[in-house]
């Protein structure tokens, strides 16, 4: 799996990248897998419980334990390699998923179903952040862009995949069956990735293992570009957090329709980033980095008010769009501004750490849309919105470009 010095720097050369095209399968499958997971969580705790705090609680309980552990999950990513970690991560999430299946089946309590919940979110920064920083180390810098555009690609096209994918096997089936089809999906990535070979840091530094995590968390936050991310990336991913809740939970209490609706409006998110995300990677980001993450991000907020003040469904689709084309925008300058200010000996701990304070707004918007859907949709909505325009001053502030940083 080393970069080749295909001096072509178009989408195309990627194919020529040794390693890349089953990599990408895989990760395309896992995230896949994830966009499934999220939806049917959600609407498995809807269905049984009949409770949006629950249902946010449960996804706070999806991610916010991987977040904690992500500094861990990168030292060991750094020092043991990539690939056996991710294959780990999706064996051990499908048989987690299978789990939850038994027990739903045998009408166990939310409590030991919480359990395996957390298990798998244990396990998730080994397979998220060895993804992405093995990325930047297999494919070479000049198609680094392309790659990313790629990258977020995946992201809409998984969005445009799973949840409908997973909204239909509920509304024809269960929630159930919806977690066991996301099993056989993880299981499969896990196949795919077998057999790859790997990718270590070139790295002459050895310490414990919770050294190495404390190093890694130290590294982003001295590095102005990665913690400026930090900040603005989680505050947006508040709102993000409650828009995962909040949109099925408008959906349903509005009579626009059932899961299956739910689902084609996650797909529709999708669909519209691809685009959009595609033309980034092809515009590039050096030095552009700081007003694609500004304008992505208030995107994203024009799109969670459109939802917020919208009185049809149609009024809510446009929403979804306008969220689909930020996100993918924000996505492409994201991941190539953090792959450059990043020495590749740290791309497994600073990425992991990177990633997941990034990523640490969508558990605790998750949590907190119970009490806030409990006074009302359009109430929780806006202040998701506040959040985004929050995050986008804060980018602009905090963020340089990468030929500042």
């Amino acid at each position: 799996m080393e970069a080749t010095a295909d001096p072509v720097t178009s989408y195309r050369a990627l194919l020529h990248v040794r390693g890349f095209p089953r990599l990408a399968l895989a990760t395309l499958l896992v995230r896949a897998g994830a966009s499934m997971w999220q939806l049917a969580l959600v609407l498995f705790v809807l269905q049984r419980y009949g409770s949006p705090s629950l249902a946010g609680i449960s996804v706070f309980l999806a991610i916010a334990p991987g977040v904690l552990v992500s500094p861990i999950a990168g030292a060991l990513l750094d020092r043991f390699g990539r690939v056996r970690l991710m294959v780990s991560d999706y064996a051990v999430s499908a048989a987690a998923l299978g789990g939850i299946v038994v027990l739903a089946g045998l009408h166990a309590p939310l409590a030991p179903i919480l359990v395996l919940v957390v298990i798998g979110s244990l396990m998730n920064p080994l397979g998220t952040s060895g993804s992405r920083s093995l990325f930047p180390m297999v494919i070479p810098s000049k198609l680094w862009d392309r790659a990313n555009a790629v990258d977020s690609m995946f992201y809409m096209v998984t969005t445009v995949l799973g949840p409908p994918l997973a909204g239909a096997i509920v509304a024809f089936s269960s929630p159930e069956t919806a977690i066991a089809a996301t099993a056989v999906v993880f299981l499969v990535g896990a196949l795919t990735l077998t057999g790859v070979r790997d990718v270590h840091s070139a790295r002459d530094d050895r310490a414990g293992l919770l050294a190495e995590a404390r190093a890694g968390v130290v590294y982003v936050m001295r590095n102005r570009a990665l913690r400026g991310l930090a900040v603005g990336m989680s505050v947006v991913n508040v709102g993000q957090g409650i828009v995962i809740v909040a949109l099925p939970v408008l959906v349903l209490e509005r009579g626009y329709g059932g899961p299956q609706l739910v689902g084609a409006l996650w797909s529709l998110m999708g669909a519209s980033g691809i685009v959009s995300g595609l033309l980034a990677g092809r515009l590039g980001s050096v030095g552009r980095e700081r007003p694609m993450l500004a304008v992505g991000i208030l995107g994203i907020g024009s799109g969670i008010a459109a939802i917020a003040i919208a009185s049809s469904l149609g009024e809510v689709a446009l929403g979804v769009v306008l969220i689909g084309i930020g996100s993918s925008v924000m996505d492409v300058a994201l991941f190539s501004l953090r792959q450059r200010v990043t020495d590749p000996a740290w791309f497994g701990r600073a990425f992991a750490v990177s990633m997941h304070l990034n990523y640490s707004g969508i558990p605790i918007g998750s949590a907190v849309s119970g009490p806030l859907l409990a006074i009302s949709t359009p109430f929780a909505l806006g202040v998701a919105v506040a959040f985004a325009l929050a995050a986008a001053g804060l980018t602009w502030v905090m963020v340089p470009s990468s030929k500042r940083a």
